[in-house]
């Protein structure tokens, strides 16, 4: 199973790494234990591409053809032994590996001068229909490309642009493959923002009728989505910054043009963001407006009722009394002039209200 990081109004915080522990140390801890891992190595060139499953870690440093791009992907939980030996096969820096054992990383790019270290989340939805995200780490060097990805297939697109030659993947170096990674996972984001604004409308066109509970949980799912995403896709622009500067070497200035790309797309997923997050504060604002609508209608409901009542009450307690020396007791006429005297009063009171508008 994946490390998740889950939405809710209080989100969890978990390190594997204890505290005071050796940079680079790394410990997966308890609560995530090493399953079944999958390694494969798909190396192209513009002519032709191949795929095949390795085994160990250790086929790595058999020779392998040159003037060709591999693509190293590596799915699943692995344990920290396999990690560290394809940490030793790359030459990959100790920090970088200890912050993909740590998978609640945020969004970056750490330059290490043989090779960059990129971690993106990926947004997925967890069987129970919660949103979360994935952390994909990449490690980009000259001519390859490390993936690691403990959960969806969610990079398989990728693989069939390069073994069925869609694009320009196979004939581009590996940073043209990193950017390719990255364009589908921040890809994978849209669909959930779209998913999303449909909810919102559902929600404002079920306002007609009157909001109940299930509204406002709905409201309270809905904005926790949207800042799960927030929280994922600020640092991601600032990723996306960082590989367009001329400083990163790895980067080619023609694969620095479909990065801005990546970078639009990440400020179009922003501004929907903040868009949705405004709507979902001015649904909950109606909401609380209408609870108040609806309180100062019954409280509006009842005053009018108690305003009726009081001088009737008054009529019927005055001659309640049962004093033996009242005339009106016993006038013959005494029972229907009370009843018609409350009812002028009581259509009095009606007739006020009207006019003052609270009918």
């Amino acid at each position: 199973m994946a490390t998740t990081e889950k939405k809710g109004a209080l989100r969890g915080f978990r390190r594997a790494t204890g505290v005071g522990a050796v940079p680079g140390t790394l410990d997966r801890g308890p609560h995530l234990i090493p399953s079944q891992c999958r390694l494969t190595r798909i190396s192209f060139n513009i002519d032709n591409a191949d795929e095949e499953v390795i085994d160990t870690v250790g086929e790595l440093n058999e020779e392998v053809p040159a003037e060709r791009i591999y693509w190293f992907r590596l799915e699943g939980v692995a344990d920290t032994e396999t990690l560290r030996d394809l940490g030793e096969a790359f030459g990959l820096h100790a920090l970088a590996l200890e912050d993909v054992v740590n998978t609640h990383q945020r969004c970056k790019v750490e330059d290490y001068g043989d090779h960059l270290f990129i971690v993106i989340r990926l947004p997925v939805y967890e069987p129970d229909g919660q949103l979360a995200t994935e952390q994909v780490s990449l490690f980009v060097g000259d001519d390859f490309v490390v993936s690691l990805h403990e959960g969806s297939n969610a990079l398989e697109p990728v693989r069939d642009r390069i073994l069925w030659a869609r694009g320009r993947v196979r004939e581009l170096k590996a940073d043209y493959l990193a950017y390719t990674i990255l364009d589908t996972v921040i890809d994978h984001y849209f669909p959930v923002i779209e998913e999303i604004g449909n909810r919102l409308n559902s929600i404002d066109e079920l306002l007609e009728g009157g909001f109940d509970r299930s509204h406002r949980l709905e409201i309270r799912k809905v904005r926790s989505d949207l800042l799960l995403i927030r929280k994922t896709i600020w640092p991601q622009r600032e990723a996306m910054a960082a590989l367009l500067r001329d400083d990163c070497k790895l980067i080619q200035p023609m694969t620095r043009t479909y990065l801005r790309d990546c970078y639009d797309h990440t400020i179009q997923l922003m501004d929907v963001t903040e868009t949705y997050r405004e709507l979902c504060a001015d649904l909950r604002d109606y909401h609380l407006a209408d609870i108040s609508y609806r309180s100062n209608e019954v409280m509006k409901t009842l005053t009018i009722i108690a305003t009726l009542f009081m001088p009737l009450s008054f009529i019927a307690g005055f001659y309640g009394m049962n004093f033996q020396h009242m005339p009106e007791l016993t006038w013959p006429l005494g029972y229907p002039s009370v009843i018609v005297t409350m009812m002028v009063v009581a259509s009095s009171f009606l007739l006020f209200f009207r006019r003052k508008g609270w009918l």
